[in-house]
């Protein structure tokens, strides 16, 4: 997947349409991120052992597809799509398909 855990996008379909969020974690195999404050649900959480805070109910982010999210580009002011570009140096960056200016956050898997 194009989109990673940090970056921020923007919400191209659904309730939450136009809002823009940091995307907070990656479910490749299923095809969805979770996006902070977007598509949020209520869980009914019964109090347990394993749960020590009283039960009631819960408002957290849900898991949304991939799909209906752009990568947020400062540069364009908007949501683009990306490709990926190698560079002189060998390394991929993620560009926007529009304009071919670098996108999102520099960081990778533990780096």
């Amino acid at each position: 997947m194009k989109i990673r855990t940090n970056d921020e996008v923007v919400v191209l379909r659904g309730k939450d349409r136009g809002k823009r969020g940091r995307v907070l974690s990656v479910l490749p195999k299923h095809g969805k991120v979770v996006v902070e404050g977007i598509n949020i649900i209520t869980k009914h959480l019964k109090r347990n052992p394993q749960n020590p805070q009283a039960g009631g109910r819960v408002q957290r982010p849900a898991p949304m597809a991939a799909s209906s999210v752009a990568l947020w580009s400062e540069a364009d002011g908007r949501g683009v799509r990306i490709r990926m570009q190698t560079g002189a140096d060998g390394k991929k960056t993620r560009v926007s398909a529009r304009s071919g200016k670098p996108v999102g956050v520099a960081s990778g898997k533990g780096k």
